[in-house]
């Protein structure tokens, strides 16, 4: 291979790579600095912010027990990713995953304690897996059969499902499945041996595992087989699906089936993995870190693996900084804050430049 069929005609750099380094900078740029912004915050808060990051990433990447916690959290968070992929690539927007994520888990968390009590124990993990995705799916069919037959916007349909099932979750454990045996509201709880199990001796929840599979399965049905090549057709074109053949209404409703399903099954995994009941008005927020690092990783699965495991380690570690440091717990969601800034900056910014490219 010469030297000639790597670069350009003109000696830069080839187009395809040209391409990929854009990429990695649109990808990497927005991340680099949100930590630079947020980095000026703590200095405004007088904190140091390298003392700060550098507790941060310690906790949450190179003490056992701050490991353990991260790929822990991992979970329901590639869950979450995968469910936001599946919509995204179809072109559709699902912006009720908080929603679907809570009564995921509160139905499982409802469900689960009274039936390992009656059921083998992996039994009972894996109906509570398919109860939780049901539930999801359910929550998610009416802005499907909304944007399928009658063209509403989901973007609206989404966050107005999403404001009433987090309203409804919280009800259903003060009410419904409050535990009688507590004066707290909340869901019974699941004994710790009947869980998901730990890996290699650990306390490192399988649930781990489950988000791996889900998410490398997804990317892999959204780009290596028929089924993905025709949902992205219908988000891509959807005239154009029509005129092919495609039901572009199922296709709509499948979308919206998988990816809130998924979301539910994050919920599940949360509390079969992780908590083993749910309290009155929780609410981790996931989607708000999900969506940007979904963008960031240009809907790909393995980049997003690699996003979901740093932020991750960020939260566990921003948790014991903020006690240690007198920073408010919530300071990850401005650096959050930032990296939807700078996301929304790069996105316009590379469209100015492909429209540039062409002449437009």
């Amino acid at each position: 291979m010469t030297l000639e069929t790597v670069d350009s005609p003109r000696g830069g750099l080839s187009p395809r790579l040209k391409s990929t380094l854009q990429g990695v900078a649109l990808s990497v740029g927005p991340m680099i600095g949100a930590f630079v912004l947020s980095g000026l915050v703590l200095l405004a808060m007088k904190v140091d912010p390298v003392e700060y990051y550098t507790y941060v990433f310690r906790r949450g990447l190179l003490s056992p027990s701050g490991v353990q916690a991260t790929l822990t959290q991992m979970g329901p968070l590639l869950l979450l990713a995968a469910s936001l992929i599946v919509a995204f690539r179809a072109g559709l927007w699902n912006l009720g995953s908080d929603a679907q994520f809570l009564l995921g888990a509160v139905f499982v968390a409802a469900w689960a304690p009274v039936m390992v009590q009656h059921l083998p124990v992996w039994l009972t993990l894996v109906l509570s897996m398919a109860v939780s995705m049901l539930f999801g799916a359910l929550w998610g069919l009416l802005p499907a059969i909304l944007r399928a037959w009658q063209g509403i916007n989901e973007i609206i349909t989404t966050l107005m499902m999403n404001f009433l099932g987090i309203s409804l979750a919280s009800a259903l454990v003060k009410l419904a499945f409050a535990d009688p045996a507590t004066t707290v509201p909340q869901t019974r709880t699941l004994p710790v041996a009947d869980r998901l199990p730990g890996l290699f001796g650990t306390n490192v929840s399988s649930g781990l595992v489950i988000g791996l599979v889900v998410i490398v399965a997804v990317h892999l049905m959204m780009t290596r087989t028929a089924f993905g090549l025709k949902l992205r057709v219908v988000g891509a074109n959807p005239a154009a699906a029509a005129h092919a053949g495609l039901s572009v209404p199922k296709l709509t409703v499948a979308v919206f089936a998988i990816s809130a399903g998924l979301g539910g099954l994050a919920g599940a995994v949360s509390i079969l993995g992780q908590y083993g009941n749910v309290r009155a008005d929780w609410n981790p927020g996931y989607a708000d870190t999900i969506v940007p690092l979904v963008f960031l990783a240009r809907f790909n699965g393995y980049a997003a693996i690699a996003y979901v495991f740093l932020f991750s380690a960020l939260g566990i570690g921003s948790e014991s900084a903020a006690r240690r440091l007198d920073v408010p717990n919530y300071f990850t969601l401005v650096t959050i804050a930032m990296l939807l800034v700078l996301l929304a900056v790069s996105e316009r910014w590379a469209v100015r430049r492909r429209a540039a490219g062409k002449g437009v």
